[in-house]
């Protein structure tokens, strides 16, 4: 099915560079200047080529020039579309073009009478689409069902617009050109940060930061000054609805790269250039990178994990093998080639093998991070590393208390090319603590708690 038509549109005015700051949360702030040339007294203008997901109640008018005063705010988003068009059509004559299977061109002049979709209200006041099918009435009486061919209408529905537009009614106290800031929140707009932590050796890593921009938002800015806010924003929810390289010794963000400051109890991050984001858009910027930064293997055993509290009558509980997690650590500071406030995201480990390639180890994911805090990402479990945990005693001292007595054994191995030894270790407090290694090409150690 075709729909042929003439439209007239009106260009909306110019916008000069925006600047857009997007939050986690899905939404993002606009905020552009615009010029119009106004007349004196009372008028209508239009504002196209703002976002199509739009808040029209957060929209923000500020005259730069002075001299105006807004007194009605519309958003009109009737788009234009053969759906809409045809929905408005319903009862207008309108003709119809299709081909005989003889191939023989025929046109049809009638009455639409019903449009494939329509919009049926419920008692909530809303509304919601169905299926109807197209049936035209010619003029000769004939029925046409579900035709299929090109339908033309004389003109465009009154009201229907190509854009998602605000229409201004305004009183202007002169004439001539007046310069505007606009500002709105949008929904559809997000943002997310990346990492990449590639363990260099057995102390030193590099890391490597992404931001991920997606847009959604309906609309597309150009040569915008792009601002990112990491922190959780307080906000109503709204009603239901149907590769790797070497930086500097230390984080860098490139001349042209972001910029961070504290905002309230936020931080900002700023990007130092001119940044295109389209609509329907993924976009990755590059945040930070750093190499030379210090870390820390940690394996740590939680025996009690996915166990919760039990009873004398439930037996040995938490028996049999357990596997510790590998942790890896290190410091956001600048004595550690850091120092910068890390987005929430997900950070994917990685190590080089013999050949060269580089391996991925685990991932897991960060909350935001402040400078000065310790980063401690869960890569996996160690596999030469194994416990045995057993309960030995258990007694009720009264409704809010009990005593427990356990003993775990812990079975550690470390192979490596020395002659081989073992040695044995009893520890009261359930933790053990690797000694300097003697000469040997494997080490087992059973430690033993009560």
């Amino acid at each position: 099915m075709y729909i042929s038509l003439a439209v007239g549109l009106a260009l909306s005015q110019g916008s000069a560079q925006p600047q857009i700051t997007i939050y986690n949360q899905g939404f993002a702030l606009v905020k552009e200047v615009r010029t119009f040339q106004l007349r004196n007294g009372r008028q209508s203008i239009s504002v196209e080529d703002v976002a199509q997901q739009i808040e029209t109640n957060s929209v923000g008018i500020r005259s730069l020039s002075g001299g105006i005063e807004v007194l009605e705010q519309n958003y009109q988003y009737d788009l234009i579309n053969p759906t809409a068009i045809l929905n408005k059509a319903v009862g207008q004559q309108i003709k119809f073009h299709r081909v005989l299977p003889n191939g023989v061109k025929e046109t049809v002049t009638g009455t639409l009478v019903s449009s494939p979709t329509a919009v049926v209200g419920n008692q909530q006041g809303g509304g919601s689409m169905t299926w109807n099918g197209m049936v035209i009435q010619t003029t000769d009486g004939r029925i046409l069902l579900n035709p299929s061919g090109e339908i033309e209408v004389s003109s465009i529905p009154t009201g229907m617009i190509s854009k998602p537009t605000l229409l201004w009614d305004l009183m202007a106290e002169r004439a001539g050109a007046t310069t505007v800031e606009l500002s709105y929140l949008t929904r559809g707009m997000t943002w997310n940060a990346d990492y990449v932590l590639l363990l260099e050796d057995e102390s030193l890593a590099g890391l490597k930061g992404w931001v991920t921009l997606t847009n959604n938002s309906g609309a597309t800015f150009e040569n915008a000054t792009l601002k990112l806010l990491a922190g959780d924003v307080n906000r109503p929810r709204p009603p239901a609805t149907a590769g790797m390289r070497g930086g500097a010794a230390e984080a860098r963000r490139q001349d042209l790269g972001f910029q961070e400051e504290a905002l309230f109890e936020y931080h900002l991050y700023t990007l130092q250039r001119p940044a295109t984001v389209r609509n329907n858009e993924i976009k990755q910027l590059s945040l930070l990178e750093a190499s030379g930064l210090k870390y820390t293997k940690k394996l740590i055993l939680d025996s009690l994990r996915n166990y919760g509290i039990y009873y004398p009558n439930e037996g040995e509980i938490g028996t049999g093998v357990l596997k510790p997690q590998v942790r890896v650590e290190f410091e956001n500071t600048k004595a550690n080639q850091m120092g910068m406030a890390l987005p929430a995201g997900n950070v994917k480990v990685y190590q080089r093998d013999k050949s060269g390639s580089v391996q991925m180890l685990g991932e897991d994911r960060i909350q935001h991070t402040p400078r000065d805090e310790k980063v401690s990402l869960v890569v996996g479990q160690s596999f030469d590393v194994v416990a045995e945990r057993k309960r030995l005693n258990f007694r009720q001292l009264g409704t809010r208390a009990s005593s427990r007595r356990f003993r775990s054994s812990f079975a550690i191995a470390r192979r490596f090319l020395r002659p081989s030894s073992s040695w044995n270790g009893t520890m009261a407090t359930g933790r053990w603590a690797r000694p300097p290694y003697p000469s040997r090409s494997s080490m087992r150690t059973r430690c033993s708690t009560s």
